[in-house]
């Protein structure tokens, strides 16, 4: 079924196979990178709810900072997401 919907629309979509594992073709592994290491830089979280409140505060850091999320796309292997 996919392979058909992807031959239908060939001359419009382009496909980008890759490997089963490569993380540095995986734009998720940026963004985990970034949260460890701003999780790991500050206070240890002696409790459940405050691993969740530096996560969650990280995130919505990085929300209000686009141009940050956007040099994920900069990287020269993930020039095919860009």
């Amino acid at each position: 079924m996919v392979r058909g919907w992807l031959t239908t629309h060939a001359e419009t979509i382009a496909v980008f196979r890759l490997p089963s594992y490569a993380p540095e073709l995986n734009l998720d592994e940026y963004l985990n990178g970034d949260l460890k290491t701003d999780v790991h830089s500050g206070i240890p979280a002696r409790a459940p709810i405050a691993l969740v409140q530096t996560v969650l505060g990280n995130m919505r850091m990085l929300q209000s900072l686009p141009k940050r999320i956007r040099k994920y796309f900069d990287h020269p292997c993930n020039q095919y997401a860009a």
